[in-house]
C-alpha cells in the first residue's frame, strides 16, 4: 500500500472547478472528493502477476506443472468455472497437495447456467467433478479420490485407514443440512437443530484435540482434505444465516483453519462468506434465516462489511492485495462493464474507475453522487467471487472501495441477489475467459 501511495502521489488529480469547462462540470455532478485515475494511470499502479502453471495454487490455471513438462500432464480435471462445488474443491486439493501435473477443463454449472453441449457428450448427467486418467474417465469424487491414489500413491493414510473421519464428516453435514437447509416451525425446533449441530461439533474438535498437532491426524492428509468443502461453507453459512460462529464453538477447528491457511493450496481453493453465502442457496435448494438480532448483525457484516472482521479468514493481509485486486480488475473490466445492470456504460465506466482510485489513494477517496454509478458499484461489489476472481484479502479491499466510493450517492441497493438461481454469473458474459482445456 505505501508503494502504491508513493507512485500515485504525482499523479493523483484534483476535482476540477466549475470553470474547467462543461463536461469537467459534468464530472462534478456525478461525483464528490478526487477526479477518478485514466485507466493507463491506474495500470502503473499494479505490478502483481503470478505463474499459473507452476506458481502457487490458483483459480485461474487451466494447467498446472509444477516445474514438469508438458508431456508429463496425464490428467485432466473437470471442474466448476466459479469454483464454488465443493467436491471439486476436494479432488482439486489433492491434485495440489500432491503436485500432480494436470490440466483444468472449467464447467458451468447448472444453478449459474446450461451444461456445455461437449461436457454432456462426454459426461451425459452433467456431474461435477470428473477426472481423466490417461483417457480413462472417473465421476464421483471419492471413486476420483481413490483411482488419483492407486495411480499416485495416497496423500498421508490411503483412504481405507480413515474411514471413521469419513462418517464424521457425513455427521457433520448432515447435522449442518438439517439446521440450514429446512426451515424451523418454531423455536424450539431451531434450538434442537442447533443443538444437534453442536453435539456433532464437539466431536470433530474431540478428533483434532486427539492429535499433538492441529490436522486430523499427525500431519496434513486426506483426512485434512475430506473435511476442508464443507466444513469452510459451513462457517459462512452459519454465522450468515443463523448468527453462530463455528471457530467459537470449536478451537479445534479455528486451531485446524490457522494452520490451512499457512498451506498455498489451501489459501489459492479458499472462498469467503460472502461468496459462499449468496452461492448456496441455488446449490442446497435454500438457506434459512433463523431472525435473531445476532444474525441480521452477522448477515449486514458479510453484505456491507467490515469485511475484515469476519471469520472466514484469519491470516494477516498480504502486501499485494490492493495490486492483487487491481490487476484482476483491469484485466476484465471491459467484461465487467458489459455484464452490469446499468444500462450507461459510460457511467459504469467512470463509476468503476472512481472505486479503483478510491483502492489505491483511500485517503483521497472518490465518492460518486449519481445514483446509477452508485448500483453500478453495488452490483459489481455483490458479485466479486472468490477464489475465481481474485484472493479473500484482495476482495475485502475491492469490496470496501466500491462501497465506500458508491456512499456518496446516499441510500442507495443494488439488485438483491437471487436465491433460485445465479444466472447473473452466467460464465459466457465473460467470453474473454479461458473455461476449456480440450473442449
Amino acid at each position: 500500500q505505501l508503494m502504491i501511495a508513493r507512485r500515485i502521489a504525482s499523479i493523483c488529480l484534483p476535482r476540477p472547478p466549475p470553470s474547467a469547462g462543461p463536461q469537467a462540470a459534468g464530472t462534478a455532478r456525478l461525483m464528490a472528493g478526487m477526479q477518478a485515475l485514466r485507466w493507463d494511470q491506474l495500470a502503473a499502479l499494479t505490478r502483481w502477476g503470478r505463474d499459473n502453471e507452476n506458481g502457487p495454487t490458483n483459480s485461474q490455471s487451466t494447467i498446472r506443472l509444477f516445474g514438469q513438462p508438458r508431456d508429463a500432464v496425464r490428467v485432466t480435471l473437470f471442474r466448476d468455472n466459479h469454483a464454488w462445488c465443493p467436491y471439486c474443491q476436494k479432488v482439486w486439493l489433492f491434485l495440489e497437495e500432491k503436485q500432480i501435473p494436470y490440466q483444468i477443463a472449467k464447467i458451468t454449472m447448472r444453478c449459474y447456467g446450461p451444461k456445455e453441449r461437449w461436457y454432456l457428450a462426454k459426461v451425459p448427467n452433467g456431474m461435477l467433478p470428473a477426472l481423466e486418467i490417461d483417457g480413462r474417465l472417473i465421476t464421483e469424487s471419492d471413486e476420483i479420490l481413490a483411482a488419483l491414489e492407486a495411480t499416485f500413491g495416497p496423500l498421508g493414510q490411503p483412504m481405507r485407514a480413515i474411514t471413521a473421519y469419513r462418517q464424521l464428516e457425513r455427521n457433520l453435514f448432515r447435522a449442518w443440512c438439517g439446521w440450514l437447509c429446512y426451515p424451523a416451525r418454531s423455536a424450539a425446533e431451531e434450538a434442537q437443530s442447533r443443538k444437534c449441530f453442536e453435539s456433532v461439533l464437539a466431536n470433530v474438535d474431540q478428533a483434532l484435540n486427539a492429535t499433538s498437532g492441529p490436522f486430523f491426524l499427525e500431519d496434513f492428509s486426506l483426512a485434512d482434505v475430506i473435511f476442508i468443502p464443507y466444513v469452510e461453507r459451513m462457517v459462512a453459512s452459519l454465522f450468515y444465516y443463523k448468527g453462530f460462529n463455528v471457530k467459537e464453538a470449536s478451537p479445534g477447528l479455528a486451531r485446524w483453519f490457522k494452520a490451512l491457511e499457512q498451506r498455498d493450496t489451501y489459501r489459492g481453493t479458499q472462498s469467503d462468506a460472502h461468496t459462499h453465502c449468496h452461492d448456496l442457496p441455488p446449490q442446497m435448494g435454500g438457506c434459512f434465516e433463523n431472525g435473531t438480532p445476532e444474525q441480521a448483525k452477522c448477515k449486514l457484516m458479510v453484505d456491507q462489511g467490515p469485511w475484515d472482521k469476519l471469520p472466514d479468514c484469519d491470516y494477516s493481509e498480504p502486501s499485494d492485495a490492493v495490486e492483487e485486486a487491481l490487476a484482476r480488475t483491469l484485466k476484465h473490466k471491459d467484461a465487467i462493464i458489459a455484464a452490469n445492470c446499468v444500462r450507461d456504460k459510460t457511467k459504469v465506466e467512470e463509476a468503476l474507475r472512481y472505486a479503483l482510485s478510491t483502492m489505491v489513494a483511500p485517503d483521497k477517496a472518490c465518492e460518486v453522487v449519481d445514483q446509477e454509478m452508485a448500483v453500478a458499484l453495488l452490483y459489481i461489489r455483490d458479485r466479486i467471487n472468490v477464489p475465481r476472481d481474485m484472493s479473500v484479502w484482495a476482495a475485502r479491499r475491492m469490496r470496501a472501495a466500491l462501497t465506500r466510493t458508491a456512499a456518496g450517492a446516499g441510500a442507495v441497493h443494488g439488485p438483491k441477489i437471487d436465491t433460485k438461481n445465479r444466472f447473473d454469473q452466467l460464465p459466457s458474459q465473460f467470453p474473454s475467459l479461458s473455461r476449456v482445456a480440450g473442449g
